[in-house]
């Protein structure tokens, strides 16, 4: 029987993100005189990659790697300052959940706000609301504008917005820690389930038993490059590094 190839769902081509450092504010002269006294910071460097449907890639590496750099690339939050990217499907990032929030609205009019933002149509918003209500387990606060919110309690409901929304790609960064540990757990059950149902998932973690037991492809950064790219072994290879 014929393999069925699977089609690309995340391309990267020579993809480059550098940040400019601002020490000081210019003065008026040096702004006049245009004086460049810029630094910058290159966080990801000539990055060249393809994901297919359905890889789960567990990404590891060291601090300051550029692992949430890619991330939020992928997911749109932050633009490459060079190269290409390619993504196909609707994409849901756990990375910066409130971002989508207004202060003054409701919990109960932001999930219809950030649900719509995230790809979401309204009638699966109007379809899921009781479950995201249930799951984000916030009480009467949903009725309460967001400005009286706590963080925590804004990053439950923009949890349970993204994770009720059928993501084709699903980026999770291993600062998802909101809520107690009940959230948590419930949190958890629901990314194992996108896990089991063939969805193109992407991860940072430092829990690379976690990594091992969930993804299928595993990709090394090191200084904003890839270090290594593919199976088991790029895992193997990454924790001898760590001895």
């Amino acid at each position: 029987m014929k393999k069925i190839k699977k089609r690309v769902a995340i391309q990267l081509k020579h993809a480059t993100k550098t940040y400019e450092l601002h020490h000081e504010k210019p003065t008026l002269a040096e702004k006049v005189l245009k004086r460049k006294d810029k630094q910058s910071f290159t966080a990801l460097k000539n990055l060249t990659i393809s994901v297919r449907e359905g890889d789960r890639i567990g990404i590891v590496g060291s601090n300051g790697s550029g692992k949430t750099t890619l991330l939020k690339v992928i997911a749109g939050i932050s633009t490459l300052t060079s190269g290409f990217l390619f993504t196909r499907g609707k994409i849901v990032s756990l990375i910066d959940v409130s971002a989508g929030f207004h202060p003054d609205m409701t919990g109960t009019e932001n999930i219809f706000l950030n649900g719509l933002i995230v790809g979401m149509s309204k009638k699966d918003l109007k379809e899921q609301y009781e479950s995201i209500v249930s799951f984000a387990d916030i009480g009467t606060f949903i009725d309460a504008p967001l400005y009286t919110y706590s963080e925590g309690m804004k990053l439950r409901l923009g949890f349970s917005v993204a994770i009720h929304a059928s993501p084709d790609i699903l980026i999770l960064d291993e600062g998802i820690a909101a809520g107690d540990a009940n959230f948590q757990e419930k949190l958890n059950k629901k990314v194992l389930k996108l896990f089991s149902e063939g969805k193109t998932i992407l991860v940072v973690s430092h829990w690379l038993e976690y990594l091992e037991k969930n993804c299928t492809k595993f990709l090394w950064i090191n200084k904003g490059k890839i270090e290594k790219f593919g199976g088991m072994e790029v895992l193997e290879l990454y924790r001898k590094s760590l001895r």
